[in-house]
């Protein structure tokens, strides 16, 4: 019976030495597509306002102009971003991936910080995605943000800022602290 696990060892280091592998192809094959190129500007704008400014100038606009539930929308989108931020950065310190090697290419030169995995735009754009969905059900509504959620996390692998594992580990993981948080958060509220 021991024998036997020097071959699953083995056998499992090639699977993941094949998926990074993919990972490293995908994300060149991403960020030096010609079609891709054409939509640089878009991406680079997508990438800041993942930073934070769209969501904040969403949740500005609600409390703004909004009735009073959507301040409490706005709150718990607050909590599940802070739940999201504090789950990314814990993983992104466990495991310690390292940034693709970035090449200076004109667009977006500054990182805010060294660690790949997970992406911290994917995580905390699909979690408020999860989140305005779950109060906005109107369909373009959902649609939209989904779609901003997807073209921040693209741009991410386009300006070689994230491999596309990162984005897309990171996306699930904002879904799925977005979807467990949702009902605490909610009981606090209502």
């Amino acid at each position: 019976m021991l024998s036997a696990w020097p071959r699953v060892v083995v056998r499992l280091d090639r699977v993941v030495e094949s998926v990074l592998r993919w990972d490293v192809e995908t994300l060149q094959a991403i960020s030096e597509h010609p079609i891709l190129s054409r939509f640089s500007r878009l991406f680079l704008i997508a990438t800041y306002l993942g930073d934070g400014y769209l969501w904040g100038g969403i949740a500005l606009g609600l409390i703004l102009f909004g009735q009073p539930m959507d301040r409490d929308y706005v709150l718990i989108g607050l909590g599940i971003t802070i739940v999201n931020i504090a789950v990314f950065r814990l993983f992104k310190l466990l495991f310690g991936r390292a940034r693709p090697t970035f090449v200076v290419c004109g667009l977006r030169s500054r990182l805010i910080d060294s660690y790949s995995f997970p992406s911290g735009h994917a995580t905390t754009s699909f979690g408020l995605a999860l989140v305005l969905s779950a109060f906005y059900s109107a369909w373009p509504i959902q649609i939209s943000i989904y779609l901003v959620a997807i073209m921040i996390a693209l741009s991410r692998v386009y300006l070689r800022e994230h491999y596309p594992l990162d984005v897309i580990c990171g996306g699930l993981l904002g879904l799925f602290t977005a979807a467990y948080m949702l009902p605490f958060f909610k009981s606090l509220i209502f």
